[in-house]
């Protein structure tokens, strides 16, 4: 059974925390007031994920965030983020924290974000003393409209990047993260399509309990159905690059907001784009906007070059 900590000085937003997780019989809720007494908490049992709010009294987010990316590298951090906390979300993803989710949109994405950061957390640390060998690798993928598969190669992707020992355990799962949104961005807005409403409804239909609907539609209809991702991954010591292509008809790349303007938090953006610049040295797209390059370069050069 996992563990959450949530800190937030607001005992509301901590009680509607509680209660949507809550709902998970999985999970085990703890709470603190503040990052003094999260970091108190953490000492005497370590959760398995942190939540934490960025405005807080004595010890902000901020510092909560460096504070456990020091004394807990392996711990992932998902921020919940209000508005006029934007520069503070960057700072903080750029220190070490894994995902945010707006507290807005908590009710909606709170649970599947925390379950997708635990799986990805859960896989990096099973498989640390694998491929202790490989000094590089170079994969290509056509990969079918399945999330499963998405699931299965960004899995991949992290024993490979701990065998390699190419990053550390905070970055390596920030790489994950930024290529299982990359994957699912070329899924469901590339190759299906799906515009910022069409996957609220699909949210709400999930929450109710009635499948997938329109994801499940169109994958069973052309020309969305032939459609294939195409990924392609380079890691060696000195860089590390994922290419990812969908076949749908792009977007118009000049509408994209700079990483600092408040408007890339609105919730019709998607946090895909904010989490991959945030995680990542280079994200470019190509012309057409459905080819995304995302590349980590390592701090200093080491061995040879791939």
């Amino acid at each position: 059974m996992a563990t959450i900590l949530v800190v937030d000085d607001s005992a509301v937003d901590r009680q509607l925390v509680g209660e949507v997780l809550g709902r998970e019989a999985q999970w085990t809720v703890a709470q603190a007031e503040d990052g003094q007494r999260a970091l108190a908490s953490m000492k005497q049992c370590v959760p398995d994920i942190v939540l934490t709010d960025l405005h807080m009294p004595d010890m902000d987010g901020l510092e909560l965030v460096s504070a456990i990316h020091r004394d807990y590298p392996d711990m992932p951090v998902v921020l919940m983020t209000a508005y006029g906390s934007e520069s503070l979300a960057i700072e903080a993803l750029k220190l070490g924290a894994a995902s945010y989710v707006a507290k807005s949109q908590l009710v909606d994405t709170l649970p599947s974000t925390v379950e997708q950061v635990l799986a990805l957390a859960r896989a990096d640390r099973s498989h640390k003393r694998l491929l202790e060998s490989l000094s590089a690798a170079e994969y290509t993928f056509c990969l079918e409209n399945d999330v499963g598969l998405i699931d299965a190669v960004v899995d991949h992707v992290q024993q490979l990047l701990s065998g390699m020992r190419l990053c550390e355990p905070a970055a390596r799962l920030q790489m994950a993260i930024a290529l299982d949104q990359a994957l699912r961005n070329a899924l469901y807005h590339g190759n299906l399509e799906l515009n910022f409403e069409e996957m609220q409804e699909v949210r709400e239909q999930l929450l109710q309990g009635k499948g997938l609907g329109l994801i499940e539609q169109r994958r069973a209809e052309a020309p969305y159905s032939t459609r294939r991702i195409r990924l392609s991954v380079r890691l060696c010591p000195e860089e590390i690059r994922f290419v990812v292509g969908d076949e749908g008809p792009g977007f118009d790349v000049t509408t994209v907001p700079p990483l600092d303007d408040p408007n890339t938090f609105e919730p019709q953006r998607g946090r895909g784009l904010v989490l991959m610049r945030s995680f990542m040295d280079e994200v470019a797209y190509n012309e057409k906007g459905n080819v995304v390059t995302l590349v980590k370069r390592a701090s200093a050069p080491a061995g040879e070059a791939c």
